[in-house]
């Protein structure tokens, strides 16, 4: 992920010392007229949080107007259906992440829409780490203390995450095949009453997104044992890694991209993935994509689509060994 952040802050370097000629043409590249940026979910999430955050930012960029248009539903579906159906000419755009492009695919027999022939990858936006918490009663005030109870209560444990297919409960069903500890997965309807069972005890462990649970873990009405990425996320940084915590090569994460349909002519998309690349090294945007627990990177599309391939098969083999996702 520092490797991402660096490219970007070279690629706003090279874009500030562009001359008015070469604008110019840069500019002809661009979609002409407005764009749409189609962000798959409901309105106040965290992907409708950076979404627009950086519709405003690329439009002042680029000097065109960029639209947020939330189309929810089918887990992502309807939204990146609606992308991959527009013309390629750059007037439509997906706020994608690991929903949309990794976990539907996998996990949905009728999705509407092809995740690696029906999108162009454009950039990669943030990347957020997951984070397993408990409630205070366990026990435990690790990762490893918390395994070591887990296998001395086999099947006594059981973890909550925002829904089946969601990358928390992903994040559970990997640690689990890593540790090789026991416990079932309680499925909620969103992280929102996940969390409120947690706080009140009513199970013992959580999967969720980080950006989601920060206020608790400040607030101390959980305890966070670990962060599911790499490395340890800027805005905690007293919470250590599941890996470093002893569970070598445990890594998870959801993330933000932007697609477009499939087709889009590729000086549009070098000179958007450019535009977006000098947008996320911002320091403003930096801050606030922090501030929501994100970590920034500005990618090249070469970048997202190896993101989406790797996840790909990483999850796949993670789905598969529990016998499949059922999806409503």
């Amino acid at each position: 992920m520092k490797d991402f952040y660096r490219r970007g802050c070279m690629k706003l370097a090279i874009a500030l010392m562009v001359d008015p000629m070469a604008l110019a043409s840069a500019r002809a590249e661009l979609p002409k007229g407005p764009i749409t940026l189609v962000v798959p979910f409901a309105v106040g999430g965290a992907t409708d949080v950076v979404s627009r955050l950086v519709a405003q930012k690329l439009g002042e960029r680029i000097q065109r107007t960029v639209v947020v248009e939330n189309v929810g539903g089918g887990g992502g579906a309807i939204g990146a259906a609606k992308v991959a159906r527009a013309g390629p000419d750059g007037n439509t755009l997906l706020m994608g992440t690991i929903a949309t492009h990794v976990i539907n695919p996998l996990s949905m027999a009728q999705l509407p829409y092809n995740a690696q022939r029906d999108f162009t990858s454009v950039s990669l936006i943030a990347m957020v780490a997951n984070v397993l918490l408990v409630h205070s009663s366990v026990k435990a005030r690790n990762v490893q203390e918390l395994i070591a109870l887990m296998k001395a209560q086999p099947g006594q444990f059981s973890y909550g995450s925002s829904g089946v297919g969601t990358p928390p409960h992903l994040s559970g069903e990997l640690f689990k095949s890593m540790t090789g500890v026991d416990m079932s997965h309680v499925p909620y309807k969103g992280g929102g009453p996940a969390m409120g069972d947690l706080v009140a005890g009513h199970i013992p462990v959580l999967f969720d997104v980080l950006s989601g649970a920060a206020s608790h873990i400040r607030a101390g009405s959980v305890r966070a044992l670990a962060v599911t990425t790499r490395e340890r996320v800027v805005s905690f940084p007293d919470i250590p890694t599941v890996a470093e915590s002893g569970v070598p090569g445990y890594e998870t994460w959801t993330w933000n991209a932007i697609f477009g349909p499939a087709g889009l002519p590729r000086p549009m998309v070098d000179e958007l993935s450019g535009a977006l690349q000098a947008v996320t090294a911002l320091p403003d945007v930096q801050a606030k994509l922090k501030e929501l627990s994100a970590t920034p990177v500005g990618s090249t599309p070469e970048t997202l689509t190896t993101l989406v391939a790797t996840e790909t098969a990483k999850w796949r083999a993670v789905i598969q060994s529990i016998g499949g996702l059922k999806r409503d």
